[in-house]
């Protein structure tokens, strides 16, 4: 991996208000950032969380969609067998003859056969179909079989500025694949306590990646999705993941809204189904967030 990601200085500057934000912290507005004169190398992202239903994959489509409207090159990696991304910009993975699967265990597949434009504009996917979830028991007899993943993205990797991995919700080997290619983690987490349970673990197996395989590998972020303020209990656990992470948790929280399950029917991002949405102006803030810590470029 580039060595052009490590320790990237903060961009823009964010300013800040006498509110107090969802994560009790004053709120900050985060700038748009200079626009890139040149593009790539990507700072590759794996969206991680072994829990399903904490809205990785809404989360990965909708970032994705925020960093390409501020003129970032983005590529999204669906690295679920389950193929919901993939299925989240209208392919139907079941109909698909070539996946990241390919691109990883057949040497003769070139990664670019198998990358996607979408209909959305800087937006590129990699898609993936149930045929991925038989790469987990093949990597075990490979050679670095933790690298295969990074190895497959090294050929695109300078085409883009951003890649997000939306990683299954799993510990094992694919999702140590997308930690070795990745130079950071957002764990995207639901503001209810069963989903604070098993973070431990989680930031176990990304601290054993980083001693063990990746040491550039960084937390980025800790996203609270499907916040509702109206309830004691999201605001208890919110509280709890500030107390956890700290400074480690993103200022900007995902709202629960009808809104995108709707966006993931019409197979679009709420940026584009519904651009005046507050819940697409919470990836917006997202990204400008991401950009300003240094987690993007």
């Amino acid at each position: 991996m580039s060595n052009a990601h490590d320790e990237r200085p903060q961009q823009t500057q964010a300013a800040v208000s006498d509110a107090v934000g969802p994560t009790g912290r004053p709120v900050r507005t985060f700038p748009d950032p200079p626009e890139l004169t040149e593009h790539g190398p990507a700072r590759i992202i794996a969206m991680v969380n072994q829990k399903g239903g904490v809205g990785k994959t809404t989360s990965t489509i909708n970032l994705g969609a925020a960093l390409a409207e501020l003129g970032r090159k983005v590529l999204l990696v669906d690295f679920d067998p389950q193929g919901a991304l993939s299925a989240g910009f209208g392919s139907n993975p079941h109909e698909l003859d070539l996946t990241i699967y390919n691109v990883m265990m057949d040497r003769s597949v070139d990664v670019w056969d198998v990358v996607q434009q979408t209909h959305v504009e800087n937006v590129d996917l990699l898609p993936a179909n149930i045929d991925l979830s038989a790469a987990e028991v093949q990597l075990v007899n490979e050679v670095a079989r933790e690298q295969v993943l990074a190895s497959a993205l090294r050929k695109v990797e300078d085409y883009y500025d951003v890649i997000l991995i939306d990683c299954q919700p799993s510990l094992g080997l694919l999702t140590v694949n997308a930690l070795t290619a990745s130079h950071g983690v957002i764990i995207p987490l639901i503001c209810e306590f069963f989903a604070l349970r098993a973070v431990a673990l989680l930031v176990d197996s990304i601290s054993k990646v980083q001693d063990r395989i990746n040491p550039k590998l960084q937390i980025d972020g800790v996203l609270a999705t499907m916040f509702d303020s109206r309830t004691l209990h999201s605001r208890e656990v919110i509280a709890r993941i500030v107390d956890a992470f700290g400074d480690k948790v993103f200022d900007t929280v995902i709202k629960r809204t009808v809104k995108f399950p709707d966006a993931t029917v019409a197979a679009e991002p709420i940026l584009n189904f519904a651009t005046n949405h507050p819940g697409a102006e919470s990836y917006r803030q997202l990204a400008r967030e991401l950009i300003s810590r240094g987690g993007a470029p």
